[in-house]
């Protein structure tokens, strides 16, 4: 048994006894006729940011074979809107290292993800996968290294309020049972989705916890670990689908909606990012936050404005990114200051060993820990397409490098103070502020959209598409409108509710 599977909960990776990165057809067919998989399902993103489902029943060998060689046509106008339906005929290929045994299906089903490609048999330009796989390929042709990243994807889970055990209102981190209704619930998410290949760093309950109407608000976040930027928006895009399907199996509601109600924690999709070359993390430098992370720091605050067209999707998005709320509005960063934009989290990197300190009987050697370092951009939530906004966020990383003089920026954007005190004002106001609207932000979306269409990245289709479904909302000033008005705002969190 290879070291490194021995504990790998995936199961095809475990019968197989290789990597999922090393997977190949034969490896698939084997895992299949030894396990009796009667089906397969091709998943594939859509405009909408969900999984899409194409089944197929496995008549015999021959046709297995045919499935995962050749893939299949769908239409691709009902699927992309930049597709257009005189020419919509699209294939998707299966990747198999995407592979995973379905755990809600009844009849024994292997899942695979796919990618978009033309009629040429070329990947689609516009298609989200691509579109994240060119701005790692751009990233690393300009730079020479690999960029990394993970998510933290918070939810709420909404249930009947029996009246037990109530934890107190908006201090639900890290609440336990009884207190925290929905921690079994979580676990076998986390369970499922590691089985579906995503690589979980752990998870709790959150801040967010009320009741209202009748009804119990618990807010949940799963955190993940850094990996291959693509492969980390495959296992985000997973998980939302295996957390949405579990709550229907349980009858309860799941909202990965950024606002759910004013005055309540929000929902966010905090990604946490890291710079690799040959396997060694470039974010650390003796000890010390390097020039190279300093440098992409610099790239995300630049492209901030318009990162939130990718990342902050619905006019709800807007009502989280306001002062006093845990949620970025203005463009900066810091060490540990959950109030700033780009969050640089508490790092390993005091020389001291704590195991040792907290159990006497282990060695006091110290043990290099700067590979856990990440940067972590706090602007998006749920709403956002994932695979667009890790390439915009790669494509930020990119233009860091590219930049005249990054570490300037770097320097003159960095606060290490909570900038909503009073005394602090002039400082703040000194500092680049985010948009406060789906407008604003197609606004700076459509100025800063040569960075993105660079080494064509991004197609200028799909730019369009998110600016005119963006600028459509017209919700310029909505939140200083109907803030104050909570019918208002629950009618528009109830229209974006399950977004994303």
């Amino acid at each position: 048994m290879n070291e490194h599977i021995s504990l790998n909960p995936n199961p095809v990776v475990q019968y197989l006894n290789k990597s999922a990165n090393e997977l190949t057809k034969a490896d698939l067919i084997k895992f299949i006729e030894d396990n009796d998989i009667e089906m397969i399902n091709f998943r594939y993103v859509g405009w909408d940011g969900r999984l899409k489902t194409l089944n197929f029943i496995i008549g015999g060998r021959e046709h297995l074979n045919t499935i995962l060689t050749s893939g299949e046509r769908v239409d691709g106008s009902s699927l992309l809107p930049f597709v257009e339906a005189g020419s919509s005929d699209l294939y998707v290929i299966p990747r198999y290292k995407t592979a995973f045994v379905n755990p809600f299906s009844e009849i024994p089903t292997l899942d695979i993800m796919c990618s978009f490609f033309d009629k040429n048999g070329d990947p689609l330009a516009g298609a989200p996968e691509n579109i994240l796989h060119k701005a790692h390929s751009s990233f690393t042709d300009v730079t020479g290294f690999q960029f990394e990243a993970m998510g933290e994807l918070e939810y709420y889970i909404i249930s009947e309020d029996d009246g037990l055990f109530k934890a107190d209102d908006q201090k639900g981190y890290h609440e336990s049972s009884p207190f925290s209704k929905w921690a079994d619930f979580r676990t076998e998410a986390m369970k499922l989705i590691a089985e579906s290949g995503g690589m979980i760093k752990y998870g709790h309950s959150e801040v967010g916890n009320f009741t209202k109407s009748g009804m119990v608000f618990e807010q949940n976040e799963i955190e993940f670990l850094p990996t291959c930027v693509e492969d980390a928006a495959d296992q985000l895009v997973k998980a939302k689908w295996i957390i949405r399907t579990l709550a229907a199996k349980y009858e309860v509601t799941v909202t990965f909606a950024p606002k759910i109600t004013v005055g309540k924690a929000g929902s966010g999709l905090h990604i946490h990012t890291r710079i690799m070359k040959d396997g060694k993390n470039m974010m650390i430098e003796n000890g010390k936050l390097s020039d190279v992370a300093k440098t992409a720091i610099a790239g995300y605050l630049e492209l901030a404005p318009s990162i939130t067209s990718f990342g902050n999707l619905n006019p709800t998005s807007y009502f989280r990114l306001v002062p006093h709320q845990e949620a970025p509005t203005n463009i900066c960063w810091g060490d540990r200051n959950r109030s700033v934009l780009v969050r640089v989290p508490l790092g390993w990197t005091t020389p001291v060993n704590m195991m040792h300190k907290a159990n006497p009987l282990e060695n006091n050697d110290i043990i290099d820990f700067s590979t856990k370092q990440t940067v972590e951009v706090r602007s998006p939530d749920g709403s956002a397409d994932i695979y667009l906004l890790l390439a915009s966020i790669t494509v930020a990383a990119r233009h860091g490098f590219e930049m005249d003089d990054p570490l300037k920026v770097a320097k003159d954007t960095y606060v290490d103070i909570n900038i909503f005190d009073e005394e602090n004002k002039e400082r703040q106001e000194k500092l680049a502020q985010l948009p406060t609207s789906c407008v604003e932000s197609a606004r700076r979306l459509k100025e800063q959209s040569a960075y993105y269409t660079k080494y064509d990245v991004f197609p200028e289709s799909v730019l369009k598409l998110l600016h005119d479904m963006l600028d459509g909302f017209n919700d310029e000033g909505l939140i200083s409108k109907i803030n104050n008005d909570d019918e208002k705002v629950m009618e528009l969190v109830n229209k974006y509710f399950y977004c994303g």
